[in-house]
């Protein structure tokens, strides 16, 4: 069975630092693409990294350029998302998904809160 599981959100004041981890199962994750996507509360979903598999190429949104990094620990199958320097509009639920163009194979997302 195809799974994603994402884990490592939190409550973290501005400036703070978190990695989320999304570990896969049923499936190897270096053959696809993988993305990390994320939802505000009265927003749409929006793509903000992706993992290229062809070539390990990085991909970011320029919201989020310079304070997130994703890589891949293809041991664990797991793609992590590190992110620092946290903004209060940062607040989401994170998910990944297989694949960044047609994201699909959802998991059920971890929760970022930016407070002070």
């Amino acid at each position: 069975q195809v799974q994603l599981v994402e884990s490592g959100g939190g409550l973290v004041q501005p400036g703070g630092s978190l990695r989320l981890s999304c570990a896969a199962s049923g499936f190897s994750l270096v053959y696809y693409d993988i993305g990390w996507f994320r939802q505000a509360p009265g927003k749409e979903r929006e793509g903000v990294s992706c993992f290229s598999s062809s070539d390990g190429t990085p991909y970011y949104a320029d919201s989020v350029k310079g304070r997130f990094t994703i890589s891949r620990d293809s041991a664990k199958n797991t793609v992590y998302l590190q992110i620092n320097s946290l903004k209060p509009e940062d607040t989401a639920v994170y998910y990944c998904a297989i694949d960044c163009a047609s994201p699909r194979g959802w998991g059920q997302g971890t929760q970022v809160t930016v407070s002070s």
